[in-house]
């Protein structure tokens, strides 16, 4: 991946809407040729996908908590169990595992603090292997979707 490549990359991320003229014209390429690297770099998979990026308060989702997941063991049955039933979990936008202590971050909205207690309730406490949830509340977003540098 050169540097044409990475201009290429940031510029999808600031606006995925972007034809392939529109691209051309901003990484400074003619349009066969841009048409070509961009059609690589969705083979070799470092473009996943094009998705619209959607405001959770439009749709009702004004709360979001961080919860933090320590496990009861770490087995590899657990953690395929752990990590399938999140994955079913909708209302969790991202799960990561994390070395050390706690074992999982994960990214949690809701509509208000009554939904978001229920969903701690009712399927975050009962996800398996789980021994404790320590939650805390995003009050805002300082940074948000960034593209990644360059």
């Amino acid at each position: 991946m050169d540097a044409l490549d990475r201009k290429i990359l940031t510029e999808l991320q600031l606006d995925g809407r972007l034809t392939v003229t529109e691209l051309a014209a901003r990484v400074k390429l003619s349009v066969s040729p841009c048409h070509r690297r961009l059609r690589d770099l969705e083979r070799e998979g470092a473009i996943r996908g094009y998705r619209a990026v959607v405001d959770p308060s439009a749709v009702g989702l004004d709360f979001e908590a961080l919860v933090f997941v320590t496990m009861r063991l770490e087995d590899a049955d657990t953690v395929s169990a752990f990590e399938e039933a999140v994955a079913a979990v909708p209302h969790v936008l991202q799960a990561q595992r994390l070395f050390g202590d706690p074992d999982y971050l994960l990214r949690v909205a809701a509509a208000d603090l009554t939904a978001f207690q229920r969903l701690y309730d009712q399927q975050l406490a009962r996800l398996p292997g789980v021994q404790r949830l320590n939650s805390t509340l995003v009050m805002k977003h300082v940074v948000d979707d960034r593209p990644l540098p360059e």
